[in-house]
């Protein structure tokens, strides 16, 4: 069982930064693939970034160039260093850990976080 505790969310305006934070219970955090995920009001959830046990990382197109994942075994924490945000970006963002790769980086993932909210005004 692993617990997930998102935090970093916030309000920003177009063009900024922000920076989230997942941390993990448990002493496997280095087994688990982690995901970010964001759900935006009336919308489904969607895919942001992976990066798995290797430290191999993808990317949704729409965050490429713009979005970072990252990871610290040490600390049991997976980021996501969010720049150059836009309005839609606005969403409820969620980590989530994954136990075995899917061939979808967006599928099969086990545990989830309760979100953090981000709000990029124009």
């Amino acid at each position: 069982q692993v617990q997930l505790v998102e935090s970093g969310g916030g309000l920003v305006q177009a063009g900024g930064s922000l920076r989230l934070s997942c941390a993990a219970s448990g002493r496997t955090f280095s087994s688990y693939n982690m995901g970010w995920f964001r759900q935006a009001p009336g919308k489904e959830r969607e895919f942001v970034a992976v990066i798995r046990r290797s430290g191999i990382t993808y990317y949704t197109d729409s965050v490429k160039g713009r979005f970072t994942i990252s990871r610290d075994n040490a600390k049991n924490t997976v980021y996501l260093q969010m720049n150059s945000l836009k309005p839609e970006d606005t969403a409820v963002y969620y980590c989530a850990a994954q136990q075995r790769w899917a061939v979808d980086p967006s599928a099969g993932y086990d545990y989830w976080g309760q979100g953090t909210q981000v709000t990029v005004s124009s």
